[in-house]
C-alpha cells in the first residue's frame, strides 16, 4: 500500500468522495478510479462497463471494479450519457492499476449539468479527505 505522498494525483481533474475522478476535455469528460482507489484494491482482474448511449445521473453506479481482494461500485461524478467505454480494460484491467488517470480511464461521457463539477474536490481537498481517511 503507498503512503498518501506517494499517490499520483493530476492537479487537472476533479475528484468525488467515493474516489472517482474526471477530466473534462472540450465537450466531453473521462472518468475513472483514482490512484488511492486502485491501490487499495490491489490487482484489478475485471472492469465490468456500461453501454454507451446510457444516460446516468450524478451518484449513480456504472460499473463495478473486480480485484483479487474486493468488488467496488463505480458511481457518476457527474450526471451524464456515456459516450465511450475503455475497451482495452476488457483484456487488460490492470490498466487501471498502472495507469488510472491516464490509459485507465473507464467511461468517456457527454455532462447533462456542467454546475456539477462545481461540487468536486480538487487535489488538495481530495488529499484532505485522505488523510482524513488514512
Amino acid at each position: 500500500m503507498k503512503e498518501i505522498s506517494e499517490l499520483n494525483l493530476p492537479e487537472d481533474v476533479g475528484y468525488t468522495e467515493d474516489h472517482e475522478w474526471i477530466r473534462v476535455e472540450n465537450d466531453e469528460a473521462a472518468v475513472g478510479i483514482t490512484d488511492y482507489a486502485q491501490d487499495q484494491l490491489g490487482d484489478i482482474v475485471f472492469v465490468e462497463l456500461p453501454q454507451p448511449g446510457d444516460a446516468l445521473g450524478k451518484g449513480e453506479e456504472f460499473g463495478t471494479v473486480e480485484s483479487v481482494k474486493a468488488v467496488a461500485e463505480l458511481y457518476m461524478p457527474i450526471g451524464g450519457e456515456i459516450l465511450a467505454v475503455n475497451t482495452a480494460l476488457e483484456d487488460s484491467p490492470g490498466l487501471v492499476n498502472t495507469n488510472p488517470h491516464s490509459d485507465g480511464w473507464i467511461i468517456r461521457i457527454k455532462q447533462s449539468d456542467p454546475d456539477e463539477l462545481n461540487a468536486l474536490m480538487n487535489k488538495e481537498t481530495y488529499l484532505k479527505m485522505l488523510e482524513g481517511v488514512a
